[in-house]
This record gives C-alpha cells, sequence and structure tokens, in this order.
C-alpha cells in the first residue's frame, strides 16, 4: 500500500496548514500530499479545502469573494496559542519543493465543481511547469469537464477522476474525461479487483480532522488491497510509516 497525507498531516495539525504539510515532508516514505486549490477575487490559488474560510479560519464568507491580502488578515487557531495562516498553491509548492525533486508526489484537487473558477485548469499548469514539477504533480476534481479541459492543455499531465464510488469513477472515464488514474471514497470501492486492475486507485478518507481526538486505532489495509486499491490519502499517516 502507497500513503499519502490528506491535506497534510491533518489529524493532529490543523489541515492544509504549513505545519501540517511539513510534517508530512518528514515522512520519508511517504508516497504523496493531496491539498485543495480554490482561488481569490484577485485571481490567485490558495490551498484551503471549503468553498467559505468559516470552519478553518477566524472569518466568514466566500474564498472567492477575499483578495489575497484580506485572506492574509484571518488566522487559523494551531492550538497552545499558534496562529497559521492560508497559503497561496506558490508558497506550497515552494514548501515542497525538495521532497517533490526527489519522487514525492504532489495532488492538486481543484475545487471548481461548485465554483468554476474560469481558467483554473491553465493558471494551475502554468505554476506547475513553471516551478519545474510537472511530473510530480497529479491534478484531480470532482468536475469531469474540467479534467477535459486540462487534458486538452497538456497531453502529458497526470490526470485522476474524484467521486464517491469507483464505477462512478470508472463511468467519467469512459465518457472521455481524460483521466486514467481514480479518486474514489475508501469505503465505496464498488468494482472487482480485476476490472481495477491495472489502474491508480487513491482512496480517500474523511473525518477525524484536527482538533478532534485521534483514535489511537489502526487500520487493517490488506483487505483494501485485496479490493484493488492501490493508494491510500490518510489524515493521519504518521501512524503507519516514517
Amino acid at each position: 500500500m502507497k500513503y499519502w497525507a490528506h491535506r497534510g498531516c491533518s489529524q493532529r495539525y490543523p489541515e492544509n496548514t504549513q505545519t501540517s504539510f511539513e510534517k508530512a515532508m518528514s515522512l520519508r516514505s511517504l508516497t504523496g500530499i493531496e491539498t485543495d486549490v480554490q482561488r481569490t477575487r484577485d485571481g490567485v490559488h490558495v490551498i484551503i479545502h471549503d468553498e467559505r474560510v468559516d470552519r478553518t479560519t477566524d472569518g466568514t464568507g466566500w474564498v472567492k469573494d477575499y483578495s489575497l491580502k484580506e485572506l492574509r488578515q484571518l488566522s487559523i487557531d494551531a492550538g497552545n496559542g499558534r496562529r497559521e495562516h492560508i497559503l497561496t498553491a506558490e508558497e506550497l509548492i515552494d514548501l515542497l519543493l525538495p521532497r517533490l525533486r526527489t519522487g514525492m508526489l504532489l495532488n492538486l484537487e481543484l475545487k471548481n465543481s461548485s465554483i468554476p473558477y474560469e481558467g483554473m485548469e491553465q493558471e494551475l499548469l502554468d505554476l506547475v511547469h513553471k516551478k519545474g514539477v510537472a511530473d510530480q504533480v497529479i491534478y484531480s476534481t470532482f468536475y469531469p469537464k474540467s479534467l477535459a479541459r486540462l487534458r486538452a492543455l497538456d497531453l502529458s499531465a497526470r490526470l485522476a477522476v474524484l467521486a464517491t464510488h469507483a464505477s462512478d469513477c470508472l463511468y467519467y472515464i469512459a465518457g472521455g474525461c481524460g483521466a486514467t488514474d481514480i479518486h474514489p471514497y475508501w469505503q465505496s470501492v464498488d468494482e472487482t479487483p480485476a476490472r481495477l486492475q491495472g489502474i491508480a486507485v487513491r482512496a480517500w478518507m474523511g473525518g477525524h480532522l484536527y482538533p478532534e481526538r485521534p483514535t489511537g486505532k489502526r487500520l487493517d489495509v490488506a483487505p483494501l488491497e485485496a479490493q484493488g486499491i492501490t493508494d491510500i490519502m490518510m489524515n493521519e499517516p504518521e501512524m503507519y510509516i516514517g
């Protein structure tokens, strides 16, 4: 099984923050880091899961309605009086560069299924190529049309389709979205291992995010591997690898 840090090490540290990513980077056998990209009013790509800032910061409102300068004024409670701030996509790539250059992968999830963020595909491709890490970046989204745009813009881009069920992922691939990999929910892999043979199946997990208490339990991944899951995106990969 290959392990990914879902929004960084997001069980013990605030999701999608510099600390959560630095802790993930310290795991030498980590396959990759998964994160989420929204866009500000002034066209800057920022690392935050929700379309609104309410859940993860001390602010309220839609990310799309904030300028980057205004977002910088919001803070994220990291516990013990520590505060963190929303990163830009460029800052994140710069932070991860040492590991990306030595083989670690980065999954950028385009959060454009609810808000279109017109032009996001080209802008992210341009950023990734400018940083020289195109081979290390996988683009994913719940919006198949966005994947088709990415494929049209860059034939070599690594694309993965997101959906709850593995069967839906395969349906979108068959429909010509341009993806080759699938990212289903870990408990919704409803296809046979034979159907998934040769496909990168990176299953994602949810729940148990900071500041919830860690469960202290380790998941038995052998049954997941038997289902055809090749990779798992976890909030607490440090429980499994070092």
